[in-house]
């Protein structure tokens, strides 16, 4: 079977220089397991093209596989008690390693300790969503919040998961606004797109790429990023930083990590060679189309982000009062 906070723009690091080893003998296969079902997400249509690229840029084949489950905390445990040999690979959203530690009581794994980080592929922002159930004259934070205090029973808002930077995201933008605004928990973005789309739910923060298509035909109507600053991909919408919100401020990212201890010469040959694949025309095809941005950071860099997402999110789930979960 083949899915700040780069806090205020933060300096992510210099790419990896270090040119591909030479082994003496034929690599066995590597294998990058996902934490979620195999078919679609925005992980698999990111790693599989990644994958496809490296062929002949990294001389160890990788082949891509999934153990889903726990919103990829099953796959984190996986790949944190293999061999640190470089055969097994965790591809996942920054928030496995940022935001887990404080939304579940217990994880079975340190992500500041139990992990190698290797390479960060792209960055994507949450995108505050309106549907046809928010009245067509609403088009800005403003009118949103304006109608959600004359409105309370309707100001709801969706979430693909409890717990999630989406989740969070809203809960910071009541706190900051003085608006109760009630989250409303879907299993997943596709449902939740499925009743944004047909007016059950009035608004939602959804990943960028899952509602830009819907958003550039103009059946949804984006009120703002969180992005710290405009985002390519929807350059006439605004952050909610400069709309005043400056602590919903964030931008996510697909990762690859292995487990501790792994050798440091073949961590930098996979990070230049993950690096140099994604700045390949079929790989840019990729970004663009799911409104991202190329990352290319190295295992340095990649750890003082994920260090800098924890403490950040850590006083998000404070401030709001998020309760962590089993």
């Amino acid at each position: 079977m083949q899915r700040r906070t780069l806090l205020r723009g933060a300096a992510l690091g210099g790419l990896a220089t270090t040119g591909l080893p030479v082994w003496a003998q034929a690599p066995a296969n590597a294998t990058l397991w996902s934490g979620f079902p195999v078919g679609g997400g925005l992980g698999d249509q990111v790693a599989r093209p990644l994958i496809d690229q490296l062929r002949g840029k990294y001389p160890q084949p990788i082949i891509y596989d999934s153990k889903p489950g726990a919103g990829g905390r099953i796959a984190a445990e996986f790949v944190k008690r293999s061999a640190p040999d470089g055969n097994t690979l965790f591809g996942c959203p920054s928030s496995v390693m940022t935001l887990h530690p404080h939304v579940f009581k217990k994880l079975p794994y340190d992500t500041l300790a139990d992990f190698t980080c290797i390479a960060g592929l792209c960055t994507y922002t949450a995108v505050f969503t309106a549907g046809p159930g928010l009245p067509a004259e609403i088009r800005t934070v403003a009118d949103y919040l304006k109608w959600a205090k004359a409105n309370p029973g309707q100001a709801n808002y969706g979430v693909p998961a409890t717990g999630s930077s989406l989740h969070l995201a809203g809960a910071m933008l009541g706190k900051q606004s003085g608006v109760d605004m009630q989250a409303v928990p879907y299993k997943g973005g596709a449902p939740l797109l499925t009743d944004l789309r047909g007016g059950q739910i009035p608004v939602s923060f959804n990943v960028v790429s899952e509602v830009l298509p819907h958003i550039r035909s103009g059946s949804l109507r984006a009120l703002a990023v969180s992005a710290p600053t405009r985002w390519k991909a929807l350059p006439d919408t605004p952050t909610l930083t400069e709309l005043g919100y400056k602590d919903v401020a964030f931008v996510d990212w697909l990762g690859w990590y292995g487990p501790a201890g792994m050798d440091k010469a073949k961590v930098a040959a996979l990070n230049a060679a993950v690096n140099d694949a994604l700045a390949a025309p079929a790989m840019k095809d990729v970004i663009d189309k799911n409104g991202l941005e190329v990352m290319r950071v190295s295992p340095e860099g990649l750890t003082k982000a994920i260090r800098e997402n924890h403490a950040f999110w850590g006083n998000v789930v404070k401030v709001t009062g998020f309760k962590p979960e089993d």
